[in-house]
């Protein structure tokens, strides 16, 4: 059974950074003691768009072709090259990579489910497919919307589970 993790720090760790060594120097974290294990984690974002580009993408007339499949192609591309664009990420086995672009009234919002069996979290690459796939629709919307406002980029769950369960 997946639980989700609580996001809250205690107040004790709230000091302990954990991507600093003692001299106070970037340093990628040690995981290969923790247990590996299934993970999970979901993220979102949007984009907000004039009534007239979200007409385009509706009809499918944007120059550069059907927005809502490039960026969601664009954000599983973008989910597995995480570790490359983010320094101190590590390298995951990623197991699933979905990312969905929905168009809305006024804006285009993106989620992402990423699963890994691993050590450590996979919610950089949730976030970083949501993230990659906004950044698309704006590549393929800015000639005809200079107004465009990418924003509520967040992770809404992260799991992990013991492979025995």
């Amino acid at each position: 059974m997946a639980v989700p993790i609580n996001f809250i720090v205690s107040e004790d760790k709230m000091d302990e950074l954990t991507h600093v060594d003692p001299a106070g120097k970037a340093s990628m974290v040690d995981v290969g003691n923790k247990p590996i294990q299934y993970r999970s984690a979901r993220a979102e974002g949007a984009i907000y768009l004039r009534p007239e580009t979200v007409d385009l993408i509706k009809d499918n007339k944007m120059k550069k072709g059907d927005v809502l499949t490039v960026a969601e192609i664009a954000g599983i591309q973008g989910g597995k090259k995480t570790s490359e664009l983010i320094p101190l990420c590590h390298p995951l086995q990623i197991t699933k990579l979905d990312v969905k672009a929905e168009l809305k009234e006024d804006h285009v919002l993106v989620t992402s489910y990423a699963k890994c069996i691993g050590q450590t979290g996979i919610e950089m690459e949730a976030l970083t497919s949501v993230s990659t796939a906004l950044l698309t629709v704006y590549d393929m919307c800015k000639a005809v919307d200079k107004e465009m406002k990418i924003g509520r980029i967040k992770l809404v769950e992260k799991t992990k589970t013991n492979l025995s369960e």
